[in-house]
C-alpha cells in the first residue's frame, strides 16, 4: 500500500509543479481513495479557471496507463462548455453529432454513439429509450467534476466501448471536505425564436458539506434549463433508384450520363420522392438533480449512496409545405446530371400539401446506487457496487393527447409540379395548380388526412460489480497490484409502436373543403425562411406558405368527418385506433470476470510501468416481438397504399441468443526522458449489435407504396462488433501547462454487420400495382391521349366500378403477388481504421494567454460506395476532425474562443423514403465558433457572457452525391447572460 501512496503524493506534486506559479492544485478526477487522501493530510489550495482545468486533465492524461484523456471542472459547479458533448469534442479523435443546435452525441475515432460506452462514476449506463446510444445533452454539467475517455481496452472497465469508454465524473463531498456552495442564474436570448418567449431562463445550484470530523459528507446538484427557438428545414425524405421513365421527346429530357457505343446511357438514375420545407417552433425545458451521501465508520471504509435524475420535455409544433411524386407515367420532363441525379423534374400526378404536426417528448433518467470501498489491511482494497438505472423516452408527453400529431390538408388539383436544383443550395419546388397559377386560393386547400404516433421507449440496467485489488508491499518484485473483479449485468430494452393509420382519408375524394374557413388560413411569405443559404427567402421559387391552427383542424374533423359520413376511416386522434402496430423488447444478462495487473520497473535507463489484464464475457440474448398477421395491401388514394390486418389477438415470437469473448489487453507507458513519454497499447474492445437488429421476427411496411414494398426480420444471434486496438503514442510535456502529443491508432474489427435484402413473395399478399384492372385503366386513358399518372389510374379504376363502399381498390386473386425486399442483418467479414492524432496546448507564461489545438485524421475500409447499389456494411460517423481553443485568463478576466470543425460524414445507411438498395445519409462538414467572456467582480463573484454558434451555422445533409439533397437546417445564433456566486 505504500507505493500507492507515494504515488498519489508524487501526481499531486507534478500538478503543483505546473502551476506553481499560480498555487497548488486539488487532486484531479477519479478513482482516488478518500481514506488515503485524508491521511495524507496534504493541504489543497484549488486552482480555478481555464488553466487549472487544462493542468488537470494534462496531469490526468501524463500519469494514467494507456491512451487517456479527460476534461476538468474549471471550479465547482462550471465545466468548459455549455453541455458535456461540447466539451467532449476539445479532446483529440472525439467529435459531435448535433440535435436542435447543440452537441448530443458522441463520435470517438470513426465510431459513432453505438460504439461507445457510456458510465457514471464507473458504472454502464443504459442508452436514451429503446437505444445503446447516450444522448448528452439531457444531463447538465453542473454536477459533473470531471470527463474521462479511455480510448485503449482496459480489463476492469465494462464491456461496450469499441471507439472509447466514456466515464462522467460526478461530485464526493468526501474528496472536498468542508462546506462549498455554488450557484449560479443566466438570462439565455436564442435569435431564432419566434413564438416562445425571447428570454428563458437557466438556473442551477451546487452544494457540498461534511460533518462530525469529516466522516459524514452530502452534496446536492439541481439545475434548471429552458429554451425556445426555432428551426426551418428544407427535406427531401428519399431517392428512388432508377425509378420507370417514359418514352419522352428528346426536348423534354437532359441526360448527361455518359453513353455506350449504341448510344444508351451508363449508369443508374435517381429520382427524389418528395420535397418538404418546415418552420419548427420548439421549448425544451431540461431539469437535473443528484443527491450523494457519504459515510466514513472507520479510516478503512467509505460508503456512498448517490441518486442521479434528469428530465427533458421538449414540445414541438412544426407547419410544412411541399410536394410528393409518383414516377413512370407521372414524368413529364427531367434532367439528369452526369450520375444520373435528378436535378430537375417535371411531374404530374399526386398533390401539394401545407401540413401542421404537434407533439411532445419527454425522456427522463433515473439511476440510484451504492458503493461500499472497504481498505481491509494495507495490501488488500475491496470494492462493492450495485445500481439500478433506467433510461425513458416518451413521445406522447402531450397532456391534451397523448400522441404526436399530424394533420395534412392541400390539394390534388394540379396540373404538374416542378422540381430544380439546378442553382443554390437548396432545391426548389413548384406548382401549377388547374385555377391557373401557381397559388392555392384558401377555399381550394382540401382534407387529406391525420395520423397520430406513440412510440415509447425505456433501457434499463441493473448491475452489481465487486472488484479486489492487492498491492505489493511484500514481494520484491516489480509487480505493483493485481485487480480483479466480477459482474452480474441485467439490460433491458423495450418499446412499441401505436399509428393510428391515415385517419379521415386519405385522399380528396369526396372532398371537405367546406368544413375549413378561409378565415383558418394565414397566408406567409418565405422572406425570412431559410435566408442563410443562397436560393432561400424570398428567392425561392414558390414564396409563399399558409399556416393554421393544428388543434382547430383536429376538431373540425372530429366534428365533421364522423363514424356516419367517413365509415372505417372516421377522424379519430388515437394513435391506438388501430391498437399497437408493432412492439419488441430484448433482454442481455451478461456475466463477467477480469484480472488486471500493474508493473513497474526499468529498461536500461528508461522507467517502464506496464498494465496488463484479460477480461471474460458470457452473454444470453432473449428476444421478445409482437408479431401481427397480414391480410392484404388496399389502394386508398392515389399516393397512399396501406397495409389491412387479421383482426384478433396478436402473437409473441421469442427468440433467444448467445456469445461469449475474451477480451486481453496491455498497455505500456516508458519514460523516454523527464519530459518525454511513449506509450503502446494493444487490446480488445467490443460493441453489442444494434437493438433493432437482434429484435427477431419478421415485419413489413405498413405503408408499402410502389417502390416501398420492404420489411425486415431481426437476427437474435448476431455476435458483437469485436475489435483488435493498437495505439503508438508520443507525448512532449515540454513547458509549464504545456504539451504536444501525436499518436497512430488503428482498430482491426470482426463480426462487422451488413444487412443482406432477399426479394420473396408472401401467399395471400396481391399486388394491384399492374394487375389487370390496374393496366386496363392506364390502357383507357392512354387511349384518350391523357397521361397516365397515379391519380389518372386511380379515378379510373374507380370509375371501372373496382372501388369498395368506401373508395378504396381491394386486391383480387388475380393480381399479382407484391415482391418485398425483405432485410436481415448478418455478421460479415472484417474492416478496418486506422488513423492519427495531434494535439498541442501551451500557455504562454505568465501572459495568461494561452491555446489548445487538436486534429484527428481517419481512414479505413469502411467506406460507403456510392457507385454500388449492393447492400453494405460501411462505419457511420467516420470522418476527419478539428478543434480549436484559444483564451487569454489573467487578474479575474478571461476570455475563451473555441472554433470546432468536422468533415463530411456518413450519418446511416437508409432514407425514410428512399429505394430498397438502402441508400445512404451523409452531413456536410460543419463549422461552429463559440465564445464565453467571464470576470470576476470578486473571489466569490463572477459575471459571464457567452455566445454559441456566433456566425450562424448551418447543416446539410445529402445522399449518394451532394447532388441528392436531403436537408438544410438553420438556427440562429444563441447568447447568454449570467453570474455565478460561490463560497
Amino acid at each position: 500500500m505504500m507505493k500507492a501512496k507515494i504515488f498519489l503524493k508524487n501526481r499531486i506534486a507534478a500538478a503543483v509543479s505546473v502551476v506553481l506559479s499560480t498555487a497548488a492544485l486539488q487532486p484531479v478526477l477519479a478513482g482516488e481513495n478518500d481514506a488515503t487522501t485524508q491521511a495524507d493530510a496534504i493541504e489543497i489550495i484549488e486552482v480555478r479557471g481555464i488553466r487549472g482545468s487544462l493542468a488537470r486533465s494534462m496531469d490526468f492524461k501524463r500519469e494514467s496507463s494507456g491512451v487517456v484523456d479527460a476534461i476538468s471542472a474549471e471550479e465547482m459547479g462550471k465545466f468548459p462548455d455549455t453541455n458535456l458533448a461540447e466539451s467532449l469534442q476539445r479532446i483529440t479523435g472525439v467529435s459531435v453529432s448535433r440535435a436542435n443546435g447543440e452537441g448530443s452525441q458522441i463520435t470517438v475515432r470513426g465510431f459513432g454513439p453505438e460504439f461507445n460506452l457510456i458510465t457514471l462514476n464507473g458504472r454502464q449506463m443504459p442508452g436514451s429509450g429503446f437505444s445503446r446510444s447516450y444522448n448528452l445533452e439531457n444531463l447538465s454539467s453542473e454536477g459533473v467534476s470531471a470527463l474521462e475517455v479511455y480510448k485503449t481496452a482496459r480489463a476492469e472497465n465494462p464491456s461496450g466501448g469499441l471507439g472509447a469508454t466514456v466515464n462522467i465524473v460526478t461530485t464526493r463531498p468526501l474528496q472536498r471536505p468542508g462546506e462549498q456552495f455554488a450557484i449560479m442564474g443566466k438570462a439565455l436570448y436564442d435569435s431564432s425564436n419566434e413564438k416562445g418567449d425571447d428570454i428563458t431562463p437557466e438556473f442551477a445550484a451546487v452544494y457540498s458539506n461534511t460533518f462530525f470530523d469529516d466522516r459524514f459528507g452530502a452534496a446536492f446538484t439541481f439545475s434548471h434549463h429552458r429554451r425556445d427557438f426555432q428551426r426551418q428545414q428544407a427535406n427531401i425524405q428519399g431517392w428512388q433508384a432508377n425509378v420507370p421513365l417514359p418514352s419522352l421527346d428528346s426536348q423534354f429530357v437532359t441526360d448527361a450520363r455518359p453513353r455506350d457505343a449504341e448510344g444508351n446511357p451508363i449508369g443508374n438514375h435517381f429520382f427524389p420522392k418528395d420535397m418538404n420545407y418546415s418552420i419548427e417552433d420548439l421549448q425544451r425545458e431540461r431539469t437535473n438533480g443528484q443527491l450523494t451521501l457519504q459515510y466514513a465508520p472507520t479510516d478503512n471504509l467509505t460508503l456512498t449512496m448517490d441518486y442521479t435524475a434528469s428530465r427533458a420535455v421538449t414540445g414541438l409544433e412544426v407547419i410544412g409545405w411541399g410536394i410528393w411524386n409518383e414516377f413512370g407515367g407521372n414524368i413529364n420532363a427531367y434532367e439528369l446530371d452526369e450520375r444520373g441525379t435528378a436535378i430537375f423534374a417535371d411531374i404530374g400526378g399526386n398533390d401539394g400539401s401545407f401540413t401542421a404536426s404537434k407533439g411532445t417528448t419527454e425522456v427522463t433518467a433515473r439511476s440510484i446506487g451504492f458503493n461500499a470501498d472497504w481498505q481491509l489491511h494495507d495490501d488488500f482494497r475491496l470494492q462493492l457496487d450495485y445500481h439500478d438505472s433506467n433510461n425513458k423516452t416518451d413521445n406522447g408527453a402531450d397532456k391534451g393527447s397523448g400522441n404526436w400529431g399530424q394533420v395534412i390538408l392541400g390539394s390534388d388539383q394540379l396540373v404538374t409540379k416542378i422540381y430544380d436544383y439546378r442553382t443554390g443550395d437548396i432545391p426548389q419546388m413548384e406548382i401549377l395548380w388547374r385555377n391557373g397559377t401557381n397559388v392555392l386560393q384558401p377555399g381550394e386547400i382540401d382534407s387529406n388526412f391525420g395520423q397520430f404516433i406513440h412510440s415509447p421507449g425505456e433501457s434499463e440496467i441493473k448491475q452489481l460489480q465487486l472488484d479486489g485489488t492487492w498491492f505489493n508491499s511484500r514481494f520484491n518484485l516489480p509487480l505493483l497490484e493485481i485487480k480483479g473483479g466480477v459482474a452480474r449485468t441485467e439490460q433491458n430494452f423495450g418499446g412499441w409502436n401505436a399509428w393510428s393509420g391515415l385517419r379521415g382519408g386519405p385522399g380528396f375524394n369526396p372532398s371537405f373543403k367546406e368544413i375549413f374557413p378561409d378565415s383558418m388560413y394565414t397566408l406567409n411569405s418565405t422572406r425570412n425562411f431559410l435566408d442563410q443559404f443562397q436560393g432561400g427567402g424570398a428567392n425561392m421559387l414558390t414564396n409563399y406558405y399558409y399556416t393554421f391552427d393544428f388543434d382547430e383542424a383536429v376538431a373540425r374533423q372530429m366534428a365533421f368527418l364522423t363514424a356516419d359520413v367517413m365509415g372505417s376511416d372516421v377522424f379519430v386522434p388515437d394513435a391506438y385506433f388501430n391498437g399497437i402496430t408493432s412492439q419488441s423488447s430484448v433482454k442481455e444478462v451478461t456475466n463477467s470476470i477480469y484480472l488486471q495487473s500493474a508493473w513497474e520497473f526499468d529498461i536500461g535507463s528508461y522507467p517502464v510501468q506496464l498494465n496488463a489484464g484479460l477480461r471474460y464475457e458470457e452473454t444470453d440474448v432473449t428476444s421478445t416481438v409482437r408479431q401481427r398477421v397480414e391480410r392484404q395491401v388496399n389502394w386508398e388514394s392515389a399516393s397512399e397504399w396501406i397495409m389491412q390486418y387479421q383482426q384478433g389477438e396478436d402473437t409473441f415470437l421469442t427468440l433467444t441468443g448467445k456469445h461469449d469473448v475474451f477480451l486481453p489487453m496491455f498497455d505500456l507507458r516508458v519514460e523516454l526522458t523527464e519530459d518525454l513519454i511513449g506509450r503502446f497499447s494493444w487490446g480488445k474492445t467490443i460493441s453489442r449489435a444494434p437493438l433493432g437488429a437482434l429484435a427477431g421476427g419478421r415485419s413489413l411496411s405498413g405503408s408499402p407504396r410502389p417502390g416501398a414494398r420492404s420489411g425486415g426480420q431481426g437476427n437474435t444471434n448476431l455476435q458483437p462488433f469485436e475489435s483488435s486496438n493498437l495505439d503508438l503514442t508520443l507525448e512532449y510535456y515540454y513547458a509549464e501547462g504545456s504539451y504536444a502529443a501525436i499518436g497512430y491508432f488503428r482498430k482491426n474489427v470482426d463480426n462487422f454487420i451488413q444487412t443482406t435484402i432477399t426479394d420473396i413473395t408472401i401467399d395471400g399478399l396481391h399486388d394491384i400495382l399492374n394487375g389487370p384492372r390496374y393496366n386496363q385503366a392506364v390502357a383507357d386513358i392512354e387511349a384518350r391521349g391523357e397521361q397516365a399518372t397515379s391519380t389518372a389510374i386511380f379515378e379510373q379504376m374507380l370509375a371501372n366500378g373496382h372501388g369498395n363502399a368506401d373508395g378504396r381498390i381491394e386486391p383480387t386473386a388475380q393480381d399479382p403477388l407484391i415482391v418485398w425486399s425483405i432485410s436481415q442483418p448478418q455478421n460479415t467479414d472484417s474492416k478496418s481504421v486506422d488513423g492519427v492524432e495531434i494535439a498541442w496546448q501551451h500557455l504562454l507564461g505568465d501572459t495568461g494567454f494561452g491555446f489548445g489545438a487538436n486534429a484527428t485524421f481517419v481512414n479505413g475500409d469502411v467506406k460507403f460506395d456510392t457507385e454500388s447499389l449492393e447492400q453494405q456494411a460501411p462505419l457511420s460517423g467516420l470522418s476527419d476532425s478539428a478543434n480549436l481553443q484559444v483564451f487569454y485568463e489573467k487578474d479575474g478576466l478571461s476570455v475563451k474562443v473555441t472554433y470546432a470543425w468536422r468533415d463530411s460524414y456518413l450519418i446511416g445507411v437508409g432514407q425514410a423514403q428512399g429505394s430498397s438498395d438502402a441508400p445512404p445519409q451523409f452531413a456536410r462538414q460543419y463549422t461552429q465558433w463559440d465564445l464565453s467572456v467571464n470576470y470576476d467582480i470578486n473571489p466569490q463573484l463572477t459575471v459571464f457572457f457567452e455566445g454559441i454558434n456566433i456566425t450562424n451555422a448551418t447543416e446539410r445533409g445529402y445522399g449518394r452525391y451532394e447532388e441528392q439533397f436531403l436537408f438544410a437546417r438553420q438556427y440562429g445564433p444563441r447568447y447568454a447572460l449570467g453570474a455565478r456566486y460561490r463560497f
